[in-house]
């Protein structure tokens, strides 16, 4: 069997879940199953039958099994919104369709050969630096949870640090595989890029007051310049100014700090200042209500879970007892639903995608295809990490979104051009084997 046609046959066992997790769904909400409930996997499968098909023409020796597993974990989130809130599964569904709009027009449009980009390097890192501070213009930026992190233009709103990520990967990979030689030897004043992008994570920590995003860029940044030098001093000099910077912050700017003691003591049994209504009040009834909330919905999961569409999301007058349950904490609902069976299953699927990117990057011969790949496979990785080990709290939690699952329009644009990447790797690297 062809790749394409094992890519082809893993889509069709990945449209019949989805068609079974939504109508489990409806079944758990309405006792009955509905046409227009199916009509969203219906339409999830001809998405991916789409991307197939695009995949077919302009990649056909790209690795098989990506695409199905980023349809599996699209079908695992776009079925949680619509058990969640049936009204954001339709938004969610239109932002998937410009996704694989974009992910068709990266792949077509970059069939010959992707790395023209390369000579583009520093429009793609001064593009990168304009979109992580676009949210500070006036009037332009929005202050989500503390965090400034979204831009809005009339009704339309998105997050500009989603494709900045993915310019500083580009930039990232053509910078260093034209200076890994002179980077390799390890001399003082070669530490300059590496204190200069430290000074970058600081500073996006600083101005848009989130942690997440600035660990995501500045972990990206070293574990490409290790790929590309292979020298550990590297990584252990910038985690160690990664650490110095990171606790500065957490004394000095007033959201970092409160994450921070909202990770190390979620729970007071005396009360507490509430800034959130100027009284005092038990800090898990204020400020990490949403924290708490999340670690009680995933241990009243258990091993099995509860069954999709039978969890409990909101009170008895409708209020959610989770806020944001669909972007930031939406692995929590899953865990719920779904058992430590079922989340522990996501997270190999996450795992096995990395572990084909990481192959991915293995296989390509030329240095800019190695470290584009890796780049993009270990920002997916980080990223995973960093949203699902803020809900376990194993980190301080962060705004930053679930790849594939979480609901968000630039989220989910991103990740197909994270996927439309790896599939150009892919295909150059097997069509010269």
């Amino acid at each position: 069997m062809t790749a394409r046609n094992r890519e082809l046959a893993y889509l069709i066992v990945v449209g019949a879940l989805t068609g079974l997790g939504f109508a489990s769904v409806y079944i758990a909400r309405q006792s009955q199953v509905s046409w227009g409930s199916l009509s969203y996997a219906a339409l999830f499968v001809g998405l991916y039958l789409v991307a197939h098909v695009i995949a077919r023409v302009a990649v056909p020796n790209a690795d098989p099994y990506l695409l199905p597993m980023a349809g599996l974990l699209t079908a695992v989130g776009i079925t949680e919104i619509y058990r969640l809130g049936p009204s954001d599964a339709f938004k969610q569904g239109l932002w998937i369709i410009v996704a694989v709009a974009v992910f068709a027009g990266a792949v077509l449009g970059l069939r010959r050969d992707y790395r023209v980009l390369e000579q583009y390097k520093y429009l793609f890192g001064v593009g990168a630096i304009l979109l992580l501070f676009l949210p500070r213009v006036p009037g332009l930026g929005l202050t989500v949870n503390g965090a400034r992190l979204w831009v809005h233009a009339g009704p339309f709103q998105f997050q500009p640090g989603e494709l900045a990520k993915i310019f500083l990967i580009v930039f990232l990979a053509a910078y260093l595989r034209e200076k890994r030689e002179v980077l390799a030897q390890g001399r003082p004043k070669d530490l300059g890029p590496l204190l200069l992008i430290w000074g970058g994570a600081m500073l996006v920590l600083a101005t848009t007051n989130d942690l997440g995003s600035a660990f995501l860029y500045y972990g990206i940044f070293l574990a490409m310049l290790y790929i590309a030098t292979a020298r550990l001093s590297y990584v252990v000099v910038g985690v160690f100014l990664f650490l110095a910077g990171g606790a500065f912050a957490e004394s000095k700017i007033a959201h970092v700090h409160e994450r921070v003691v909202i990770w190390l003591q979620p729970w007071t049994t005396t009360k507490v200042y509430c800034p959130l209504t100027g009284t005092m009040a038990l800090r898990q009834d204020c400020q990490s209500y949403q924290l708490v909330k999340s670690l009680y919905s995933i241990g009243s999961g258990g091993f099995g879970g509860a069954g999709l569409g039978k969890g409990t999301f909101t009170t008895a007058t409708g209020q959610q007892l989770i806020p944001y349950v669909n972007t930031d904490f939406i692995y929590s609902a899953l865990a719920q639903e779904l058992g430590l069976i079922g989340a522990s299953a996501l997270l190999l699927v996450f795992m096995l995608f990395v572990a084909r990117g990481m192959k991915i990057a293995l296989q390509a011969e030329d240095g800019f295809s190695k470290l584009l790949a890796a780049g993009l496979t270990f920002g997916f990785a980080l990223q995973t990490f960093i949203i699902v080990g803020g809900v376990l709290r194993l980190i301080p939690v962060t705004g930053i979104t679930l790849p594939f699952v979480s609901y968000g329009g630039s989220s989910v644009v991103a990740n197909f051009l994270v996927l439309a990447g790896l599939m150009l790797v892919s295909n150059r690297a097997n069509s010269q084997t």
